[in-house]
């Protein structure tokens, strides 16, 4: 829900404005709104902005570029060593030193490497051998090496001296995070109070810019917003100071703050409704619709109740502050509700790692009878019962929102702007709710075709004749022509769109099953330690790499099927601003 706002008009004695801001910014409830008029021009405000990035750049990425730089220069090196010790390790254990001795004393070594078929014991010594190569030395350089197919390679140090070397820049990587870690404990408490004085600067100086005067600068306007249930405490500190004030409801006109009030549960999801946009004041809040959609998406495509477990115990691990993921910093509440969800309905669709509960014959009748297959069959009209199940959730999903954009848009605008909307809710409503009573009550076709022309006869008006009241007829008819043609391709396809639901939970399900195969065919007839061990690592890593898959996949798309399909049809505009008080930073 949106929480209702009261507009403010102070007007304040100039030379009492600034006592007057202290006293607002320790209310901290006014949003004030700070256009970007006069900002740009003011250099302090630019440079204590450009100041707070480079504040915020330095508290994110924790330490200086010098230190940080010090630190990725010890790890190319690392990794640099890595790959020499991978290229000389076929060379086995030689001493350098010793090699340098035998160069000075007239005995150059060269060493080379060609495949098996191009080598000649006359070449020089074999060293070391694969399935295709032969690695060998020569005293002296070999001739004609190149046609002969000999590739030379130079060695600088082997292997053992190699990791000799990786250990002590292992000890430097080590020294390295130290300083790291000793900057963070000395400085990032004070750039973060640094940091929140500028911005506290910020704050002050883009509220001082939107201030308007009168009287010839005798007197500073200013205008906010303040949430209804805090206009009590407001009005009595207002009541301590000589401001004059005046509080009225916001107009459409204006750029009123928006602050959503939902319950724990919906609340999880004002994060993705943020992602879109914010409603606009006179709009809905559309998360108390996204968050039960989202979740309910998001279930059919994960499809098993063994990875919603999965989801479920991360969750919690993350909430509990033992599993430190950044980008999944305060999520954990909605990935296990996402995780409860997903194990709920992949139980319903009978999937569990990859394996399908409901053609198991070992898993108990009575527990298969809940599931979609049992209460529905496999099948309706010759189509599998997921595949109907996400059409017929696509279908509520889009009436609903058609539902709520009349609804809202007739709160706004009032009903003569619209009808031709009234008209096509009425038609595809009416519709199918007819078409579902006259299976159900069994009417017959007479009655049922008699109440089709009825519906079809009462939306015609709505969408032909009277989608604006007062304009020319025929104008009326070729608009209502043309949203014909742009709602019957459209609304097909947005309901084909859900599909995608059926398709996700059904690759997740083939792919988990793969793995189990798999692992099974690894495992055998006669299994043993080997086996087992082979088993269990294909069945893990496949379990894990599908999981991953799959919970992208199902933010991705149930994401895409609210912000294109839902929001366009309930017509949801999302260009407001969130509520943001001026406010002391804590």
């Amino acid at each position: 829900m949106i929480t209702q706002m009261k507009k403010y008009t102070f007007l304040v004695f100039h030379r009492d404005y600034e006592t007057f801001l202290n006293r607002l910014r320790e209310a901290g409830v006014v949003h004030i709104n700070c256009t970007a008029t006069g900002l740009a021009e003011d250099t302090d405000l630019q440079q204590s902005i450009a100041k707070a990035d480079e504040l915020r750049k330095l508290i994110k990425q924790g330490a200086p570029d010098q230190l940080l730089h010090e630190r990725a220069e010890v790890e190319n090196q690392i990794q640099a060593v890595k790959k020499e010790i991978a290229r000389v390790a076929a060379w086995g254990a030689f001493d350098s030193t010793q090699i340098e001795q035998l160069k000075q004393a007239g005995y150059e070594l060269h060493f080379y490497e060609c495949s098996k078929t191009n080598f000649d014991d006359e070449m020089g010594i074999v060293v070391g051998e694969t399935k295709t190569k032969v690695n060998f030395a020569s005293v002296g350089a070999l001739e004609n090496a190149e046609e002969r197919g000999v590739v030379e390679v130079r060695l600088n140090k082997s292997a053992d001296e190699l990791t000799k070397d990786q250990e002590g820049l292992n000890a430097l990587l080590v020294a390295a995070n130290a300083r790291i870690e000793a900057w963070k404990m000395a400085n990032i408490s004070q750039l973060q109070a640094q940091l929140q004085q500028i911005e506290q600067q910020i704050d002050w100086k883009k509220v001082v810019l939107n201030t308007d005067s009168a009287a010839d600068g005798a007197l500073c306007v200013l205008e906010g917003f303040c949430p209804i249930d805090q206009c009590e405490s407001l009005n009595q500190m207002l009541q301590e100071t000589s401001a004059y004030y005046e509080a009225e409801d916001p107009k459409p006109e204006d750029a009123t703050p928006i602050k959503l009030r939902n319950n724990w549960f919906t609340r999880m999801f004002e994060c993705l409704t943020g992602m879109y946009g914010w409603p606009n004041y006179g709009e809905f809040d559309p998360t108390p619709v996204l968050g039960p959609f989202f979740l309910l998406f998001f279930s059919l495509c994960i499809g098993d109740a063994g990875y919603g477990l999965l989801l479920i115990l991360v969750g919690y691990l993350i909430k509990a502050g033992k599993l430190k993921i950044e980008m999944f910093d305060g999520m954990g509440p909605i990935i296990m509700a996402l995780g409860v969800g997903s194990t709920v309905i992949g139980y319903l669709m009978g999937g569990f790692f990859g394996i399908d509960l409901y053609a198991a014959p070992w898993f108990p009748t009575i527990g298969k009878a809940v599931m979609f297959k049992g209460l529905f069959g496999k099948q309706i009209a010759g189509y599998d019962i997921m595949m109907v199940l996400a059409i017929v959730i696509g279908v509520i999903h889009i009436c609903l929102a058609m539902t709520i954009k009349c609804i809202v848009s007739t709160k706004r605008f009032g009903f003569k702007e619209t009808i031709s909307a009234w008209g096509w809710l009425v038609l595809i409503l009416g519709v199918l709710i007819t078409l579902i009573l006259g299976a159900l009550v069994g009417w017959g076709a007479e009655v049922t075709k008699v109440i089709l022309i009825v519906i079809g006869a009462v939306s015609a008006l709505g969408i032909f004749i009277f989608n604006k009241p007062g304009r020319n007829p025929l104008i009326n008819i070729g608009a209502g022509l043309w949203d014909t043609y742009g709602m019957a391709t459209g609304i097909m396809g947005d309901v084909l769109s859900y599909i995608r639901l059926y398709a996700l939970g059904l690759a997740g399900g083939m792919l988990g099953m793969a793995f189990n195969q798999l692992g099974e065919m690894v495992l055998g007839d006669t299994p043993n330690v080997g086996t087992w061990l082979g088993f269990i690592a294909i069945v893990v890593f496949g379990h894990v790499l599908n999981l991953l898959m799959a919970c992208l996949g199902a933010f991705v798309h149930p994401l895409r099927l609210t912000f294109v399909e839902y929001f366009k049809n309930a017509g949801y505009e999302g260009s407001g601003k969130a509520y943001s008080p001026f406010s002391k930073k804590n």
